[in-house]
């Protein structure tokens, strides 16, 4: 039983930072309508910025300039890469998102090397849980996960620029006529996007206390594949999804027959999904207009 309870607990961590980082593919597409398979990598950058930043001995202010550095980090590859190609085609968008998203790994490995580097932000330690020895890291993460999450959600729906993002979302041109600056909206998705992807670089030196170049290609995947199975553009979907896949992984793990073809597991239940829901569990028809 203990077992379960320990296994189930880290999976819903886990999921937690899935969660977090799909939370920012969901409001990207959503809104922008496009797919930003940078998104892992920013994880990576606020990664070593901490790294770097603990020189400084302040772990909280190291978190500070890791979200900072990952939003303006943001805005400016929103800016000089995807605000041109606005009206050009899906394809383009998609070639240009895996373009810089290979930049930011070689940059990283020119800056940092290929060798990963140990980071230890704050020892948190163990704690008695439902009767299970847990880290307070996994627990910390879950808690944090959850109230952004709702922050989000509430952020979206009563506010003002909340309800913006809401118009843009559903018709560009409609929010323009309006008045609503549908590139500055895009932009501050961008910025909300990558402040969660610093957050989810934390959660992960926080399991994990290295960092190296390629940090974020396969978490990024994964968030994605978690976006996809919630419904991508539902925040509650990529809390949904994230949190399923981060639970399916470990108890993948933990049975030693199937723990090799864990990560195939996870695809194929985005797969069957998909052919079940088209759209996600939480996910929505659009009709298109032609």
């Amino acid at each position: 039983m203990e077992v379960i309870l320990s296994t189930l607990i880290n999976g819903l961590s886990l999921g937690g930072i899935y969660a977090m980082i799909a939370l920012g593919y969901t409001m990207v597409y959503g809104i922008a309508k496009m797919l930003n398979f940078a998104h892992g990598d920013i994880i990576m950058v606020g990664g070593y910025v901490i790294y770097v930043s603990m020189a400084l001995g302040n772990p909280l202010l190291a978190i500070l300039f890791a979200v900072v550095f990952c939003v303006l980090l943001g805005m400016t590859i929103e800016k000089i890469a995807y605000k041109p190609l606005r009206g050009a085609s899906p394809l383009a968008v998609l070639i240009t998102a895996i373009g810089v998203s290979y930049l930011l790994q070689s940059l990283a490995q020119i800056i940092f090397g290929s060798a990963s580097k140990m980071v230890t932000v704050y020892e948190f330690g163990m704690v008695q849980f439902l009767g299970v020895n847990v880290q307070v890291s996994a627990l910390v993460t879950l808690g944090i996960t959850v109230v952004v999450m709702i922050a989000l959600t509430l952020f979206v729906k009563c506010t003002r620029l909340g309800r913006a993002m809401i118009a843009v979302s559903e018709d560009k041109g409609a929010a323009q006529l309006m008045g609503i600056n549908v590139n500055g909206i895009i932009t501050v998705t961008f910025a909300i996007g990558s402040a969660l992807a610093a957050l989810a670089g934390l959660f992960y030196l926080l399991k994990a206390p290295s960092i190296s170049n390629t940090l974020g290609a396969m978490p990024g995947i994964k968030a994605f594949t978690a976006a996809v199975i919630g419904g991508i553009g539902s925040i509650p979907g990529a809390m949904l999804g994230g949190i399923l896949l981060g639970v399916v992984e470990c108890i993948s793990y933990k049975i030693t027959a199937i723990a090799p073809y864990t990560d195939a597991i996870e695809f194929s239940i985005l797969i069957i999904i998909l052919l079940v829901r088209p759209t996600g569990f939480l996910g929505k028809k659009r009709r298109e207009k032609v």
